[in-house]
């Protein structure tokens, strides 16, 4: 995976598109186990509480891409469709990632 720019919104909304993904596989993978499993559901409140504030930065990352017209509508909503699947992010980081190289 290359490197994103943060000095370009499509960039920010890949890096924090990488780290939102890596929380929601971890709240998955890792506290939901530990929650059922192990019975300690503070890894679910913590881990959820972090990949939520994530999930939001996304989301507003991805408006203002959209408002100052660097993200089509049509991409802007694939990008939010992929982050609420397990491995979505990763698969539309591609897309970004041509559309950065485009725009720079």
């Amino acid at each position: 995976m290359p490197h994103a720019s943060l000095h370009d919104p499509i960039g920010r909304i890949r890096l924090v598109g990488r780290i939102e993904a890596v929380s929601f596989l971890f709240l998955l993978g890792v506290a939901m186990p530990m929650k059922y499993y192990a019975h300690q559901p503070e890894w679910v409140r913590v881990a959820g509480m972090v990949h939520g504030g994530l999930f939001l930065g996304l989301l507003l990352l991805v408006g203002i891409a959209w408002l100052e017209k660097k993200l089509p509508f049509r991409s802007a909503a694939m990008v939010m469709v992929a982050s609420v699947l397990p491995f979505g992010p990763f698969v539309i980081d591609r897309r970004l990632e041509k559309r950065e190289s485009e725009v720079n």
